[in-house]
C-alpha cells in the first residue's frame, strides 16, 4: 500500500529532525521524508495538519497475559491497546502460565502476534526453567525461536552461583539478561517502607532491598562482563547506584515505569487497591530522582509496566490484591506530562519511548535495530501519528484492554493527559485509527 502523511510536524528523536513536512510510505518502508516527488501516487492520503507524526513506540515492558492467564487479557485484546497507545513494539515478559522457556511456547506467540498484525512483539525467554531459579534455560535454543534476552520476571534468583553461571552463559554468547533488583527476603512486602505502611499497618519493602540487589548484580556484571538490562527502578538509592555503574563503565541499561515516575506512597489514600503495583510506590525523593535520571540519560528508558489484572483480584482489600495496572495506552501521555514538567523538547521526551528503548535492546532485534523507534527513509513504517494539544481523561470505560485497572482513572473523573493517538502504522499498515478500532 502507498500511503502519504500530509503537513504533520515530523519528529525523529535520533536524528534531530522536528519539521513541518510530508512523509510517504510505500508496502513496509517510508521511502521519503519532508520532501514527496510529484511523481508518487498514494493510494491514501492522511491530513496530519497539526499533528505529530513519530516513530511508533517501543515499550520494554508488558504482560499479554497470553498463555495461561487469558482471564486477565489476550493476545488480541492487549495488542489491540498497544495500537491504540501508539506502541508499535514490544517486550513480554516470561512470566505466562506455563512460563516461556520451551522454544514452541515463543514460535506460537510470535506466529499469533504476527497473525494479528497489531504490534511487534519481542518475547524475553525464561532464565531459568520454570522461573525456578534453579536450571538455566537452553538460551540459544530459545533465541533461535525469537527471544530478545532472558528474565525472571518478577522471580528472583536466590542462588548467586546460579546467577553467576547465567550471566556467564550470557556474556559468552552475546545475551542480554533482564533482571528486576530486588531481594527475595526484603521484597515480599505490599507498600514501601516509609510513614504511609507504617500508618496504615502493610507490610513493607525497603530502599535495601533494591540497593542489595543492585550490588550483588553489579558484582556479578564485573566478574562476568554479561550486557544486564534492570527493570523498573523505584528508588533514588538505586539510581545513585545506577549513575555510579555507568560512570565505571559496566555495560548496564534500566527503565523505570510509568507508575513509579508519576505517583507515590502516599497515593495510595485510604487503601486504594488500584495503588497496588510492583514495585511499590515509594516516597517523593525517589520520585523525584527517577525523573531527574530519566531526563539525564541514566534511565534509559520509560516502560508502561503494563500488567492487566482481573476484577476479582483487584476488588480485594490493599494486601491481598493483585499486583498490576494496565499501562499501554497511557504510556505517551505520561510520557508527554513528564516531558512537559522536565522543560524537555518534544524529541527528547520521545526519544525515551522510540529510540533510547531500540538501542537498549541493539542487535537481538536483527535489521530493525537499524530503523524501529525511528523516522528514517528506507527504514520501517512504524508509524504513531498524535495530536500533541487534545486533552483527555483516563477513563477505565474507554480503555481498550481487557483490564480496566489503572492508578489514572477515579470514579468521577480521571487523571487528564495531553496527547491524543489518531493513527497508527505497523509495517506501513493501519493497526489503530481513532474512530476506526
Amino acid at each position: 500500500m502507498k500511503l502519504l502523511i500530509k503537513n504533520g510536524r515530523l519528529i525523529d528523536p535520533a536524528s534531530g529532525l522536528d519539521r513541518i513536512g510530508d512523509l510517504a510510505v510505500a508496502g513496509d518502508r517510508v521511502i521519503a521524508i519532508g520532501e514527496v516527488s510529484r511523481d508518487f501516487t498514494p493510494e491514501r492520503t492522511i491530513d496530519a495538519s497539526g499533528l505529530v507524526v513519530a516513530p511508533g513506540l517501543v515499550d520494554l515492558a508488558a504482560r499479554l497475559r497470553e498463555p495461561g492467564h487469558e482471564h486477565e487479557g489476550m493476545l488480541e485484546s492487549e495488542l489491540a491497546a498497544a495500537a491504540a497507545g501508539g506502541v508499535t513494539s514490544l517486550v513480554c515478559l516470561p512470566d505466562t502460565d506455563p512460563p516461556l522457556d520451551e522454544p514452541g511456547l515463543v514460535e506460537m506467540l510470535k506466529f499469533r502476534a504476527r497473525k494479528l498484525s497489531r504490534c511487534r512483539l519481542f518475547p524475553l525467554g525464561a532464565l531459568t526453567r520454570g522461573l525456578a531459579g534453579e536450571t538455566l534455560t537452553e538460551m540459544a535454543e530459545l533465541t533461535e525461536a525469537g527471544c530478545v534476552g532472558f528474565s525472571q520476571a518478577e522471580v528472583p534468583i536466590v542462588n548467586a552461583l546460579t546467577l553467576q553461571r547465567a550471566l556467564q552463559y550470557a556474556a559468552t554468547y552475546g545475551y542480554t539478561v533482564w533482571l528486576r533488583a530486588q531481594d527475595v527476603w526484603l521484597g515480599g512486602g505490599v507498600a514501601a517502607s516509609g510513614a504511609v505502611a507504617t500508618r496504615l499497618g502493610l507490610s513493607s519493602v525497603p530502599v535495601a532491598a533494591e540497593t542489595i540487589a543492585l550490588h550483588t548484580i553489579f558484582e556479578l556484571v564485573r566478574a562476568t562482563g554479561a550486557r544486564v538490562h534492570l527493570c523498573r527502578l523505584s528508588s533514588a538509592a538505586g539510581v545513585e547506584l545506577l549513575r555510579r555503574a555507568k560512570v565505571e563503565g559496566l555495560p548496564v541499561t534500566a527503565d523505570v515505569s510509568i507508575n513509579s515516575l508519576h505517583l507515590t506512597d502516599v497515593d495510595i489514600g485510604f487503601f486504594n487497591a488500584a495503588m497496588r503495583v510492583t514495585p511499590p510506590l515509594r516516597q517523593q525523593r525517589d520520585r523525584d530522582a527517577l525523573q531527574a535520571a530519566l531526563a539525564d540519560g541514566t534511565i534509559d528508558a520509560l516502560v508502561s509496566d503494563h500488567t492487566p489484572v482481573s476484577s476479582d483480584e483487584k476488588t480485594l482489600p490493599f494486601g491481598e490484591a493483585t499486583p498490576g495496572a494496565t499501562g499501554l495506552e497511557l504510556l505517551l501521555g505520561l510520557a508527554l506530562h513528564w516531558g512537559q514538567r522536565r522543560k524537555l523538547t518534544l524529541g527528547q521526551t520521545l526519544a525515551r519511548i522510540t529510540s533510547e528503548p531500540v538501542r537498549v535492546l541493539g542487535p537481538a532485534i536483527g535489521s530493525l535495530a537499524n530503523s524501529a523507534g525511528r523516522l528514517v527513509e528506507g527504514g520501517v513504517a512504524d508509524i504513531c501519528v498524535f495530536d500533541p494539544a487534545q486533552r483527555w481523561a483516563v477513563r477505565a470505560d474507554a480503555l481498550v484492554s481487557q483490564s480496566k485497572h489503572t492508578p489514572f482513572a477515579f470514579e468521577s473523573s480521571g487523571f487528564e493527559l495531553a496527547g491524543r493517538v489518531q493513527t497508527t502504522l505497523v509495517a506501513g499498515g493501519v493497526a489503530y485509527e481513532r474512530g476506526g478500532g
